[in-house]
């Protein structure tokens, strides 16, 4: 994937909180039909606190403080990369439902804007196509899929981790704004690409996208 690109993707995306301190039309809500269990999360600082608050009491219950000194900062780490990231909503398996799905993934929704202020989403869904090899999404042209890959060491053994990346436009925004999806999967270095469980991995969190609804946004 070229520079100018991954800049593309990494680098542009819209702070939702200075459109609405400025006044600027909100965008509409959405759902989407998730695995069994799943919920979504916002990625606020009120979910922030509650998160942190459930640790310490679940910590302080089993009589270990010392471990909530250590998550802490763990969780409060995580929170600062979501939000320079402009992370909005987090999507994973709800907390003490053991019927919840487990599943070797993440996955995240953010809001893209182009690599230009002004400018349409339409030059870098041109260049996802081109260099990203970019395909709609289970044959719906509202949006586009690609993949990317690596390996990475996570506590002392090579893991392989695929982001699947899907973007589709923000209604009402004339494509100058896109809500983007990135699903993480992670599997052994030496499993193939045709590796049964993550294939069906891949196509459940297709489908959870595809399932995308549009809403009034929340008063």
């Amino acid at each position: 994937m070229s520079e100018k690109l991954q800049d593309g993707l990494e680098s542009t995306p819209a702070r939702v909180d200075l459109r609405a301190a400025l006044g600027a039309r909100r965008d509409p809500d959405f759902s989407l039909a998730l695995p069994l269990g799943w919920v979504r999360r916002e990625a606020t600082a009120e979910e922030h606190e509650r998160m942190a608050g459930a640790v310490r009491e679940r910590l302080l219950t089993a009589h270990r403080p010392d471990l909530y000194a250590r998550v802490r900062p763990m969780l409060d780490d995580a929170f600062r990369q979501m939000a320079d990231a402009r992370v909005i909503a987090t999507f994973a398996p709800a907390t003490g439902d053991d019927e919840a799905l487990a599943l070797p993934a993440s996955l995240v929704a953010s809001v893209r804007t182009p690599p230009t202020p002004g400018e349409t989403l339409d030059r870098l869904v041109t260049a996802l196509v081109r260099e990203a090899e970019a395909t709609p999404l289970l044959g719906d042209r509202r949006f586009l899929r690609f993949e990317r890959e690596n390996v990475q060491t996570v506590e002392e053994t090579a893991v392989r981790i695929t982001q699947v990346v899907y973007l589709t436009p923000i209604p009402g925004s004339g494509r100058t704004r896109g809500l983007q999806f990135t699903a993480a999967i992670v599997r052994p270095e030496d499993a193939p690409a045709d590796d049964r469980p993550f294939v069906l991995t891949k196509a459940l969190l297709d489908l959870s996208v595809s399932s995308l609804t549009w809403h009034a946004p929340a008063s």
